[in-house]
């Protein structure tokens, strides 16, 4: 069972509002709440707030759905910060020799998603199979998938990597039968001129 909390227009900037979230995400309730009250960070109130917040919610989605919850169970399935507004929200801060340096004021919204499943557990997900299109609906070289033509790819490429290693060792064999047929005649010759040695 999942349950979902955010808090929206926290003070300070979603890049270091991160920080805090990841040191948390998928980690169980109480260890979370743990570094959450011993960060130095100025966004872990905050944070923290909204874990709390979670927490009750998915007590109160249990009870109305009848189902015994135990919030020492529950771990943080997800947790992101989006980026607040910071139009119209310019500020002017004094600075040396009479100028002043224009700053924004950050905000960030802080969502935060505890679930009482086991972390190991796998969702299963529907697998939507595309439309086919109106090319592949009418025939001819767009309805052969991109899989097909790889395949073919790979049967040619495989049928030109036999023939090449046929060649080869025909090639071989080949130099092989000359080498033997040289021998065969050098010996023949050797053995002509014996005879006529003999006979003289």
């Amino acid at each position: 069972m999942d349950a979902r909390a955010s808090a929206k227009y926290l003070r300070g900037s979603a890049q270091k509002a991160r920080l805090v979230i990841d040191m948390i995400r998928g980690k169980n309730v109480n260890q979370a709440l743990a570094i959450l009250r011993y960060s130095n960070k100025r966004a872990a109130l905050g944070i923290e707030k909204c874990v709390r917040s979670a927490i009750a919610n998915a007590n109160e989605t249990a009870e109305k759905a009848n189902i015994s919850v135990d919030p020492d169970e529950l771990w943080l399935k997800a947790a992101y910060v989006d980026r607040g507004p910071t139009k119209n929200r310019r500020r002017m801060r004094p600075a040396p020799q009479g100028r002043a340096y224009r700053e924004q004021r950050h905000f960030c919204h802080v969502t935060i998603l505890v679930s009482s499943d086991q972390p190991g557990e796998e969702l299963k997900t529907k697998t939507r199979t595309p439309a086919a299109s109106t090319k592949a609906k009418r025939g001819g070289a767009a309805a052969a998938p991109r899989a097909k033509r790889a395949g073919l790819k790979k049967e040619t490429a495989e049928s030109s990597e036999t023939k090449t290693a046929a060649s080869k060792t025909e090639a071989k064999s080949e130099k092989k039968a000359g080498k033997a047929s040289k021998a065969a005649s050098k010996l023949g010759g050797a053995l002509r001129r014996r005879k006529k040695k003999t006979e003289e």
